[in-house]
């Protein structure tokens, strides 16, 4: 067994397309407006429920979220389409997320001080993938140059730190030398842009890492991984039901409990208490405590639930510094908003110094990951 396994780069990429919760809401109101007046028979004989109108104060108090990438704006903010306008590509064409990966994924690369040639493992762990097959992890590896074997992970908001776990295995087992983990988060389609309370979210982005064994590992910052940590727990409180099989349900695509949904109090009352636990329990197996940990790289989903977990980690409110939130500009990315907080808040670490990436979400599921910084290596 390889003795030390560390990430040795990141990547982040990020759409050209944002949009704020000022011009999201001004979509929302004008579409409720118009299906209040198209359905007011309906809604005063009880047959239909009024759509409530929004705002944006009202998301940042829910939230903690200002604005959030798309990968595509055109079609969303339209009050006769609410939903992305993506044109489909030809099968010979890089899809959508494969490009978003790839971009993500040089940008690791280079952070590693690594090529193609040192990656033999590619996994593309999301919410979300656009098709069942060919793998998106094979078209990226083929667009990479990379040789070896790659594949695809579907674990919600977790399969980026359950996809580190599996890159943490392998390389400690011996059977790669180098992981190239991506994590192209292309939610938009998945959002119910018409309903109030969901609407608001998530954003579109992609973030990549490269694990490796340390004593090949060449990157001015250097973490290693001193363990991983994973718990499932089934729950329908967070579901997205569209699949192939929707088709011979005969289900409508647009239907509300196809996209995106959730029992949001219930999340909150429920995945809080279970984080907590599961990250001391974590810490524990190194005779660490909360306070010994340095950064907090949490899942971005939402700050009420961030500062409530980080609060009963540390019996107090943690600095901004010590629990970097991105959820105001980057809304919730599904798997990737824990990297991304790793990846903008980890180079002015002193070695020796701890920090714990931990993800939480649908399924339940809940991956975190002890990691250590490591002497910064000279890469001249």
């Amino acid at each position: 067994m390889t003795a030390s396994v560390v990430i040795s780069g990141s990547g982040l990429w990020t759409p050209p397309h944002s949009i704020s919760n000022e011009e999201l809401v001004a979509a929302y109101n004008a579409y409720a407006e118009q299906y209040n007046a198209e359905h007011e028979l309906k809604i005063k004989n009880g047959e239909l429920t009024a759509k409530p109108l929004s705002s944006a104060e009202f998301i940042e108090k829910a939230s903690g979220i200002l604005s959030r990438h798309v990968y595509v704006k055109d079609g969303i903010l339209d009050i006769n389409r609410m939903r992305p306008n993506i044109p489909a590509r030809a099968d010979d064409e890089l899809s959508d997320q494969a490009e978003m990966a790839v971009h993500a994924a040089k940008k690791a690369l280079l952070a590693a001080n690594k090529t193609a040639a040192d990656i033999d493992v590619v996994i593309v762990s999301c919410a979300y993938t656009q098709r069942s097959y060919p793998a998106l992890a094979i078209e990226v590896q083929d667009a990479l140059g990379i040789k070896g074997f790659a594949f695809d992970m579907l674990v919600a908001c977790s399969a980026a730190t359950f996809a580190l776990h599996r890159a943490y295995e392998m390389i400690a087992a011996g059977t790669a030398k180098g992981v190239l983990v991506i994590n192209p988060e292309l939610t938009s389609p998945q959002i119910n842009y018409c309903d109030r309370d969901s609407h608001f979210i998530f954003g579109d982005v992609a973030t990549a890492m490269v694990v490796e064994a340390a004593e090949t590992a060449n990157a001015p910052h250097v973490y290693q991984i001193l363990s991983t940590k994973a718990v499932t727990s089934f729950s329908n409180n967070i579901r997205s039901n569209f699949g192939y099989v929707s088709r011979a349900n005969d289900s409508n695509p647009f239907a509300e409990d196809m996209l995106f949904h959730q029992e949001g109090r219930k999340v909150f009352k429920e995945v809080c208490p279970m984080a907590v636990e599961h990250i001391n329990e974590h810490l524990s197996r190194h005779q660490l405590t909360a306070p010994q940990v340095k950064r907090w790289w949490l899942h971005q989903a939402n700050i009420n639930m961030n500062n409530l977990i980080s609060r009963k980690l540390l019996d107090r409110d943690p600095s901004a510094q010590e629990a970097p939130i991105v959820l105001d500009t980057f809304a919730n990315t599904a798997s990737a908003g824990s990297i991304i907080a790793f990846h903008l808040n980890h180079q002015d670490l002193a070695s020796g110094e701890l920090g714990l990436l931990c993800s939480f979400g649908a399924g339940y599921s809940i991956g975190s990951l002890v990691l250590k910084k490591q002497k910064t290596k000279s890469t001249a």
